[in-house]
């Protein structure tokens, strides 16, 4: 019996799981769209560019889609078994909830663990080729697309301006061509008509203007009144332009970004972050060396000021002040050596200092990913002991309420990590303390939920409420 039971709760957990994983994944690749979408418009961009940039973006995407798809399919699952009352059949029968959690919580674990390997082996790769293929993308020039009445001056050096384009596209009227070559000189081409083309391998644009003008002029930067202005007529012109510049042509490589934390796995990071402590080690010695050899006296005895022989007084008399070793005349360029010697320690100690801080930063940075490899994935063990108690304690099915309650306890997961990533980043918080911030919120919370389902609680039940409420009322209104 336990084992039909085993298989009902994992045949009914599975389908919700795959259908909001890939709704979740969907969700999050369109949110990102939206933020990136003025980057992605008009730069010719062709289909296979834009799958694999979504394949590498959700494989990015799938550390956070994995705990939002447990979350709301727990809830799903024993919310729509306590609708129909199955688990009431099942507690009748002496299982209790644990029991009937059991095959899931394993399911679950075996999801962490894939969830781990995922993040460490895959998720850095695609992180790479990722950014690597955004910063190509953000930054490539939009695509060449020439509109009538505008001066389109994407190409360097060149303004161009026509006045009608036909329907084919091929045929233009009244065109300008604005040429600037040195800051000296400018020359223009102006044409009643033209045929304009592209060349097959989208490199070079080319204008065969008919019946126009070129004005050209010549001039020198350091010669007065010796400019030269030329005008020339012609029948028939031919023009030709590079677009090699334009839209998305050379792709970076990869190993540009390959040092950046996100592109390591957690044995390359630890080994990173080993590095960086003894770098850190070194620089801070370095640092108390640099200010010490500054100082003279640094490596003389106290006992210097009680010298007889050196501070010429009487045996026995200790000298309280510095200054009184000092005559008169010698006493002014000692004050001028103290105050430059004082600036040049200040400015080495504080180029050491941003130095140190700039390592920091980084081997937090650091560590920081190299514990959000296991925090996201044990956020799916965490998120499920919240989400299996809550359903079967709300009692309802469908999409409707359990998607409600998943998203405030994923917001609360959420912006809990942020939260303490963002302290983390900021030293306030220790890297452990920052990124298991939500871990330590939320377990409580399920152990919690987990305790009162145990006990049929009517924690989330209005009924409950309003028979409470017209107590306290009846209590005060005697």
């Amino acid at each position: 019996m336990f084992k039909k039971l085993d298989k009902l709760i994992i045949k009914a957990f599975i389908g919700p799981f795959i259908a909001t994983f890939f709704i979740t994944l969907l969700v999050l690749i369109m949110q990102f769209f939206w933020l990136y979408i003025d980057d992605f418009v008009s730069k010719g961009l062709g289909t296979g560019i834009i799958l694999e940039f979504i394949l590498y973006l959700s494989a990015t995407l799938v550390p956070l889609a994995l705990p939002l798809a447990i979350l709301l399919s727990s809830l799903m699952t024993f919310g729509n078994l306590g609708e129909s009352f199955e688990l009431v059949a099942i507690k009748s029968a002496g299982i209790s909830l644990l029991r009937f959690m059991r095959p899931l919580f394993f399911v679950t674990i075996l999801i962490s663990g894939i969830a781990f390997v995922f993040a460490n082996n895959v998720i850095p790769i695609a992180n790479l080729k990722q950014r690597t293929l955004l910063s190509d993308i953000v930054f490539a020039k939009p695509a060449f697309d020439l509109k009538e009445g505008v001066f389109y001056d994407k190409i360097p050096g060149f303004a161009i301006k026509i006045g009608k384009k036909e329907e084919n596209d091929s045929v233009v009227r009244d065109v300008i061509i604005y040429e600037q070559g040195n800051p000296v000189q400018d020359n223009f081409i102006v044409a009643k008509s033209g045929i304009m083309r592209v060349s097959d391998n989208k490199r070079f644009l080319e204008f065969n203007l008919k019946d126009g003008w070129r004005y050209q002029e010549r001039g020198y930067a350091y010669a007065q009144g010796s400019s030269e202005f030329i005008r020339i007529g012609f029948k028939e012109y031919k023009k030709q332009f590079d677009l090699s510049t334009l839209g998305f042509t050379n792709r970076t490589a990869d190993s540009v970004n390959k040092n950046n934390e996100k592109m390591l796995s957690m044995r390359q990071l630890q080994k990173a972050i080993d590095s960086l402590q003894k770098e850190n080690r070194r620089i801070k010695d370095q640092m108390t060396k640099d200010m010490l050899l500054q100082f003279h006296f640094s490596s003389r005895p106290d006992s210097f000021w009680l010298q007889p022989a050196l501070n010429q007084k009487p045996a026995g008399e200790v000298v309280k002040r510095f200054d009184l070793l000092l005559p008169d005349s010698a006493e002014g360029n000692v004050n001028q050596n103290v105050q430059n010697m004082a600036a040049s320690v200040r400015l080495s100690t504080e180029s050491l200092i941003n130095t140190a801080n700039d390592k920091d930063r980084t081997l937090r940075r650091h560590k920081i990913e190299w514990h959000r490899k296991i925090v996201l994935s044990l956020a799916c063990l965490v998120l499920f002991l919240v989400g299996a108690p809550l359903g079967s304690i709300i009692r309802k099915g469908g999409l409707g309420t359990p998607l409600i309650f998943a998203i405030i306890f994923f917001m609360v997961f959420y912006f809990s990590s942020t939260t303490g990533e963002k302290f983390a980043k900021e030293n306030t918080f220790t890297p452990f303390t920052g990124m298991w911030m939500a871990t330590f919120v939320l377990t409580p919370v399920g152990i919690f939920l987990t305790y009162k389902a145990m006990r049929d609680s009517q924690l989330f039940n209005k009924e409950f409420y309003y028979r409470a409420a017209r107590f306290i009322k009846g209590l005060f209104s005697r």
